[in-house]
C-alpha cells in the first residue's frame, strides 16, 4: 500500500537509529503508523506525501504487524508510539537534551510536563503549548523553534500532527520529530493504558474500544485494511503460484 515500514525491533529502532541522530544533532522525521494511518493516506494524497517523506515508519499497531506476516514480509514487534516517547524523556534526561512538548488540551499538556517532570527530574523541558490552533499559524512554529528543542513531540492527532511536522520541520536545524497521538493523555492520567497481559496478547486496541466505545468507528477503517491486505496477500501467493 505504499508506505514503507522500518523493520526493526523497538530497542534496536532507539539505539541504531535515533541515538545517533540526536548525537550528531540532525532532523529526524518518525511515523507512528497503525491501520488508520495507512487507510488515511490511501485517501488523502497529501497525506501519503507526508507519510512517504518521514525518515522512518514504525508499525504502532498490532492490525500492521499481522497484515506484515499476510504478505510474507514480517516485521518482528510492534512498535507502540507512547512507549518511545518515554524512551525518548528518558534519553534526553541522560543527555541532556531539551523536548518540546506540542498539543492536547491545555489542562492535560501541562499535567503531562508535571508527569514527565516527575518521571525524569533532570529532563529539560523547552517549552510546551495546547494544541488548539490554526496549523497554518507561524507563531506556534517559531516559537518551538526558538525554544532549541532537540526532540519535538506533537500530539495533534492524524493527519494533523504529520501535517504540521511536514509543513514547518525545515525551519529547524536540527531535532527529532514525533506525532505521538493520545500520548500525552496517557503520560498525564487522563487515559489509562492497557494492562501489560493485555499488551502482550497484542490486544491493547481492544482494551481501548471497551473503554472508549466511541472509538468504534475507527475499528470500521481497521477492518478495511485488513480485508485489503487479506485480498493483497492472496493475489501475490497466486502470482508465485
Amino acid at each position: 500500500m505504499n508506505i514503507h515500514f522500518l523493520n526493526t525491533t523497538k530497542a534496536k529502532f532507539i539505539t541504531d537509529f535515533i541515538f545517533p541522530r540526536l548525537e550528531s544533532n540532525e532532523k529526524c522525521f518518525i511515523v507512528t503508523a497503525n491501520p488508520e494511518i495507512v487507510m488515511k493516506a490511501q485517501e488523502d494524497s497529501s497525506y501519503m506525501d507526508v507519510i512517504q517523506s518521514a525518515d522512518y515508519v514504525i508499525p504502532d499497531g498490532s492490525g500492521i504487524i499481522l497484515a506484515s506476516k499476510l504478505i510474507n514480509k514480517p516485521l518482528p514487534e510492534r512498535i507502540p508510539g507512547f512507549e518511545i516517547m518515554m524512551e525518548l524523556l528518558a534519553l534526553a534526561e541522560k543527555k541532556g537534551k531539551s523536548v518540546y512538548l506540542l498539543g492536547a488540551k491545555k489542562h492535560v499538556n501541562e499535567q503531562a510536563v508535571r508527569e514527565a517532570k516527575t518521571a525524569f527530574p533532570e529532563l529539560k523541558i523547552a517549552g510546551h503549548m495546547h494544541g488548539f490552533f490554526d496549523l497554518d499559524d507561524e507563531a506556534v512554529a517559531h516559537e518551538v523553534v526558538r525554544s532549541g528543542a532537540d526532540i519535538i513531540f506533537v500530539a495533534l492527532g492524524m493527519p494533523r500532527q504529520e501535517k504540521w511536522i511536514a509543513a514547518h520541520k525545515d525551519k529547524f536545524n536540527h531535532g527529532v520529530f514525533m506525532g505521538v497521538g493520545g500520548s500525552f493523555d496517557v503520560l498525564a492520567g487522563e487515559v489509562k493504558r492497557a494492562p501489560k497481559k493485555w499488551i502482550d496478547l497484542n490486544l491493547e486496541w481492544l482494551y481501548r474500544l471497551l473503554k472508549q466505545p466511541f472509538r468504534i468507528k475507527r475499528i470500521f477503517k481497521v477492518v478495511e485494511f485488513m480485508v485489503r491486505i487479506i485480498f493483497t496477500g492472496k493475489k501475490q501467493r497466486d502470482y508465485h503460484v
